[in-house]
């Protein structure tokens, strides 16, 4: 009897917790991801790998001409190219089957265009095969470029080249297993051999290729495969290759408008806040200047700094980051890249080593009916499908981590449930320090992850405080890490009169070597600009002032100065504004005062005396819309200023979406003068201008 009345007594106390009304949860708001894109959201950090007869040939665009027998290299390992990804932390390698020349990586059976016509395994070889066994291999998702232009086909522009790229598409996605991304780009229409034709074919790249259509066909084939680009695409170009989004990202677009030509490119670097449909952003950019490899930029790869950022701007600020990793003419990534991929890995692990908010103590000012299903503790409870939610008529709510006792951190991190939309427009952060609240971040937009590189503080508190939202507020994860002091290289510039000058942050103590040696703190100390005219290897370092931490080493290149430089003669504008361009400073610009499209533009330079060149470099305008490029040119050398030799004339591929430093190499020769040719603009413009004219020694 005591036992039954123990069992009643226990069964009435529990009769509350279990008969309470369970809440309902939010309502889905806005345009959802599909499962596809929350699968793809969660890649984060990918390789793209353009490698093809480009390589060989030393481009950016091959013309459609070149010989497949072209395409030999000597250790190709496709293995290591895995290999390296998982290393650097990437989750997949998006290839380039099939770049605007037309040359297939794969045997297809539509072209003799491809592998299958190269010296390469005797014509035995499927590059695609093998990646996606290495990607097996290693644990690796495969995406798949296809160019829907092509430079090299005879049909191209007319119906029957649309039936050769949906075959080619079908021989992709059936014999290949899974392709995660299938990536299309914006590259479509222009000059080309066109199987000799040698001509200009555009087309309306929303209509030529219906793809309507061709999405219906490679969902059919691959319902498993996101597709990327142009058409009614899943996820978005971020508007630039510079590897940023914008602070303010949607995972939301417009795609209607995009689709009817009324949405300018760089507005894809935000979204639209108003967007129809979940088409997130993918920022991409290339580990050196080009997409392919060329030998001349294996001094250039990207700066430590600037991968770090990299990380912090695209997925950052809530996208994915595609990085291109190009393989040199062995076959093989360079040892460069791969030195550099190891030193942002290493960074980046360590910047999310140490997480300080999981045995905190988290209060919110608002949760959904008081319910512990959607209350504060499930931002940091490592469960990505529980989360924070408000009432529904709530869009303005704080959540409160206080700590046991006062910890230093310097980012945050958070995540939006995003299967119920993206909500979040406006949030701050706040740190209780010494018993006063000090605000270290006002932003906008979350979605799937923001990541906000903040001031070090040690506090008793942490705030964040959501003060617009466009729906009740669902957040899943927070997080807090204390990373290591990043201590960024110093800027070095040098004028055209040699005068060197350097920067760096407050903080700092810039040590450099004018030798090539590595610089220490008992290097030459800067304290100042100083004159160095001579060709030199300048190597700088920053170095932490209490920390003593020593940044990655700045490493800059000059010939020598242009001090003794002078223009001769130009198309237009008076000689003070063209000297512009031999400044040493491209933040200055020149431009041609007449139509650069009906008579050809130049300029010439008297170099000061004879040296030796082995090619030169033109900088465009860097700040501005439109930047005015130049997309075909020709450049001549001379002794005498009368008598020219042409050293090199062709296109700016890529330029428009990559407006850098454009360099081009040449067999070395003797000269006293030069004479560069602007022959069109980009996009017919009839203005061009040019930030700076420098020479390769």
């Amino acid at each position: 009897m005591k036992n039954i009345f123990l069992l009643l007594s226990f069964f009435i106390l529990l009769t509350p917790i279990y008969g309470q009304k369970r809440v309902t949860p939010p309502e889905p708001f806005g345009p959802l991801p599909t499962q596809k894109q929350l699968d793809w959201h969660e890649m984060q950090f990918y390789a793209f790998i353009h490698f093809s007869l480009n390589t060989f040939t030393n481009k950016e665009w091959g013309y459609g001409d070149e010989s497949p027998q072209l395409f030999d290299p000597s250790d190709l390992d496709v293995r290591q190219w895995a290999r390296t990804a998982k290393e650097a932390g990437m989750k997949g390698i998006i290839l380039v089957a099939k770049h605007h020349d037309g040359f297939c990586l794969w045997p297809s059976a539509y072209t003799e265009r491809s592998v299958k016509n190269s010296p390469w395994k005797n014509g035995k070889g499927d590059l695609v095969k093998e990646l996606a066994a290495a990607c097996k291999e290693y644990g690796l998702k495969l995406g798949l470029y296809l160019s829907p232009w092509d430079r090299n086909n005879p049909d191209y522009g007319k119906p029957a080249y649309i039936t050769y790229f949906r075959n080619q598409l079908k021989e992709l996605l059936t014999n290949y297993g899974d392709v995660f991304e299938m990536w299309f780009d914006g590259a479509n229409g222009g000059d080309g051999y066109y199987g000799g034709a040698n001509e200009i074919r555009k087309i309306n790249t929303l209509e030529y290729y219906n793809w309507d259509e061709t999405y219906e066909l490679i969902y059919k084939i691959a319902p498993k495969t996101l597709v990327w680009g142009i058409g009614p695409s899943e996820a978005r170009w971020i508007g630039n290759e510079e590897g940023y989004a914008h602070e303010t990202n949607w995972s939301l677009l417009r795609q209607k408008d995009d689709l009817a030509g009324k949405v300018h490119y760089t507005e894809y670097m935000s979204g639209h806040e108003d967007g129809e449909k979940w088409v997130p952003g993918e920022t991409n950019v290339s580990i050196r200047p080009g997409w392919f490899y060329h030998a001349v930029e294996d001094d250039k790869v990207h700066t430590l700094d600037e991968m770090v950022d990299f990380y912090y701007h695209s997925i950052g600020r809530n996208s994915t980051f595609l990085l291109n990793i190009p393989p040199d003419k062995r076959g093989l990534i360079h040892e460069n890249d791969i030195q550099r991929l190891k030193e942002y890995a290493a960074i980046i692990k360590k910047d999310f080593k140490t997480e300080v908010l999981a045995k905190s103590k988290v209060s919110a000012s608002n949760w959904r009916g008081n319910s512990t299903e959607y209350a504060a503790k499930n931002t940091i409870d490592g469960n990505k499908e529980t989360y924070w939610a408000t009432d529904d008529n709530v869009k303005k709510a704080s959540i409160l981590f206080t700590f046991k006792k006062p910890t230093a951190f310097n980012r945050i991190l958070l995540q939006e449930y995003i299967k119920l939309g993206q909500r979040v427009k406006v949030f701050t952060v706040e740190a209780k320090v010494d018993g006063e609240w000090q605000t270290i971040a006002n932003e906008t937009t979350i979605g799937y992850k923001r990541i906000l590189r903040t001031k070090r503080v040690t506090a008793s508190a942490l705030r964040i405080n959501i003060t617009d939202s466009k729906s009740s507020i669902v957040i899943s994860n927070i997080q807090a890490f204390n990373a290591p002091t990043f201590v960024r290289m110093p800027a070095v510039q040098r004028d055209k009169n040699g005068m060197v000058s350097m920067d760096s942050e407050a903080e700092n103590t810039i040590y450099y070597t004018l030798d090539g040696t590595k610089p220490t703190a008992k290097s030459f100390k800067y304290s100042g600009s100083f004159k160095y005219d001579k060709a030199v290897e300048i190597k700088a370092i920053s170095l932490h002032n209490k920390e003593k931490i020593s940044s990655a080493i700045r490493i800059v290149k000059y010939g020598v100065s242009k001090e003794n430089w002078k223009i001769v003669s130009a198309s237009s504008g008076d000689l003070k504004t063209v000297n512009k361009i031999i400044d040493g400073n491209p933040g200055t610009t020149w431009g041609f005062e007449e139509d650069v499209n009906q008579h050809a533009q130049e300029v010439i330079i008297d170099l000061g005396n004879e040296i030796t060149i082995k090619g030169f470099t033109y900088t465009p305008q860097q700040v501005g819309n439109p930047l005015n490029l130049i997309s075909n040119y020709e450049f001549y050398s001379s002794i005498d200023g009368k008598i020219w030799t042409k050293q090199s004339e062709g296109e700016y591929s890529n330029i428009k979406n990559n407006p850098i430093e454009q360099i081009k190499t040449f067999d070395p020769v003797r000269t006293r003068y030069l004479r560069f040719v602007a022959k069109s603009g980009l996009d017919r413009c009839k203005t061009v201008t040019i930030g700076e004219l420098s020479i390769v020694e």
